[in-house]
């Protein structure tokens, strides 16, 4: 999913979806880490982009708490 596209959907989110979409994404990140670290990953650019998708969400849930 192309950047801007994930910014304009957590932003149509409510606060609980924007929870589980991060806890989603943390379970991801851990699960890719992992299989980087014993070399079974293919693709490690997703590691940043999963990384930069859960910095998003919680950008949102910082914004909306101000």
């Amino acid at each position: 999913m192309k950047a801007h596209d994930f910014r304009k959907k957590i932003s149509e989110m409510s606060d609980k979806e924007l929870v589980a979409q991060e806890r989603d994404l943390r379970e991801d990140f851990f699960k890719l880490k992992f299989q980087h670290g014993v070399r079974q990953i293919e693709n490690t650019g997703k590691l940043r982009e999963i990384r930069k998708n859960i910095a998003r969400v919680k950008t949102v849930m910082s914004s909306r708490q101000k």
